[in-house]
């Protein structure tokens, strides 16, 4: 065992203490005074629409801020599809896909998200910011351009940031400035067009169809992040493009598997096959993470059996959608986001005012968090509701009532609101 002495130590901790932990005390004290410090509140239970926590000890609150838009999360047959994978195929693989890393079960996933998305192939990741890391480098070089919604999620950013494309922004939806940046970019070789379907803060759609017809006139490839659309958006929970009657008409598609489809882990990239094999060879968090969990690609391949055959939970989140929306902004409060859309930000603009209410709604049995600043910008602070199939008509109208309660105990709303 290696051995270190006391006095080195010692001064490793002096050299931290002088140089590097001031700089962090500050950063963190200004944080907590700005009133955007998070506080990780501990779930004592499996993820549902029922949960407890830490806080509330064995009193069970609703969950309103999770990514578990079809209710699977503790579903029992995914439990039993998990705990078939591990005696059939182990706790995991040790090792990287192409090196000693790849199951049958794995092959059979990606078989079975090209179905359902009616693409040519699949790449699994560990997660899709994984996905979203890996595109943008392998496909892109300073011969080409990429242009990316101002408020897409920070994993396309980041991935954007690896390639050596030259790089263009334009601002949220703004389809006039997209077109104007792609009369710009006729010189590049290949100009990518990166957008969120469906926006995770805002609630709001991208507007796809104009997007296709820019990429058509102009001879654009197009790519969308679709983690808060599969399985739950358009008619059959195929996403944005299905929204929109697009199908076919996207070249790229990254997704997750951690939100509406089951709540684990794992992302995927899903599109031309040439693509998907470039990625095979080159994308660097494949080719240098872990295969993904067999008991994850057993429960997520029961996953797209059950949402390929019956819509039931699609539409019962949609109905739930539709009663939180119109509830709230009958009673006064600001929402953003498509009508359609289960992600509901309730605005609140100050950061401080996000937090207590979160705290105050807690008190009353409903489990919500405030956003605040880097996760939004800044003076957009807000709670941001997440819908469920989980829910029941009366959870979602007992949300409600609570907010109203609050938000008048706050001066968010007026009683004459009411």
């Amino acid at each position: 065992m290696r051995q270190f002495s006391s006095s080195t130590t010692n001064n490793n901790n002096a050299i931290y203490n002088e140089h590097l932990k001031p700089i962090i005390e500050k950063q963190l004290n200004d944080i907590k005074e700005a009133g955007t410090y998070k506080k990780e509140r501990i779930i004592t239970s499996p993820q549902a629409s029922k949960i407890t926590t830490s806080q509330t000890g064995t009193t069970e609150v609703l969950n309103f801020c999770a990514n578990n838009y079809l209710g699977l999360s503790d579903h029992p047959d995914l439990i039993k599809a998990a705990k078939k994978a591990l005696d059939t195929h182990g706790c995991g693989l040790s090792s990287v896909r192409f090196i000693c890393g790849t199951q049958d079960i794995h092959k059979e996933l990606e078989q079975k998200i090209s179905e359902f998305h009616g693409t040519e192939d699949t790449i699994l990741y560990p997660s899709c910011f994984d996905a979203n890391g890996g595109l943008f480098e392998c496909l892109l070089t300073e011969e080409d351009a990429v242009i990316s919604d101002a408020l897409n999620h920070a994993s396309i950013i980041d991935g954007i940031r690896l390639c050596k494309a030259r790089r263009y922004r334009y601002k949220h939806m703004d389809m006039a400035e997209l077109e104007k940046i792609l009369q710009e970019t006729q010189d590049a070789r290949t100009r990518l067009i990166a957008t969120d379907g469906v926006f995770s803060m805002d609630g709001d759609v991208a507007p796809l169809h104009e997007i296709v017809a820019l990429a058509e006139k102009y001879k654009a490839i197009i790519f969308i992040d679709e983690c808060h659309a599969t399985g739950f958006f358009g008619k059959t929970g195929r996403g944005t493009p299905e929204h929109f009657g697009l199908e076919g008409k996207i070249d790229i598609i990254n997704s997750t598997l951690g939100k509406a489809l089951g709540g684990a882990t794992g992302g995927y990239t899903t599109g031309k096959k040439e693509v998907i094999d470039l990625l095979r060879q080159r994308a660097r968090p494949y080719l240098f993470s872990n295969s993904l969990a067999p008991a994850v690609v057993g429960a997520s391949l029961k996953v797209f059996e059950m949402i390929s055959k019956d819509t039931t939970l699609r539409d019962r989140l949609m109905d739930n959608t539709k009663l939180f929306r119109e509830g709230m902004k009958k009673a006064g409060f600001e929402i953003l986001g498509d009508d359609s859309c289960p992600i509901c930000p309730v605005m609140l603009r100050d950061a401080r005012l996000a937090s207590e209410f979160a705290d105050e709604m807690l008190k009353r049995g409903i489990y919500v968090i405030g956003f605040s600043f880097p996760v939004v910008p800044r003076d957009m602070a807000r709670i941001r509701v997440q819908l469920s199939a989980g829910h029941t008509t009366e959870q979602v109208q007992r949300a409600i009532d609570a907010f109203i309660e609050v938000g008048i105990q706050k001066g968010v709303i007026k009683k004459s609101s009411l």
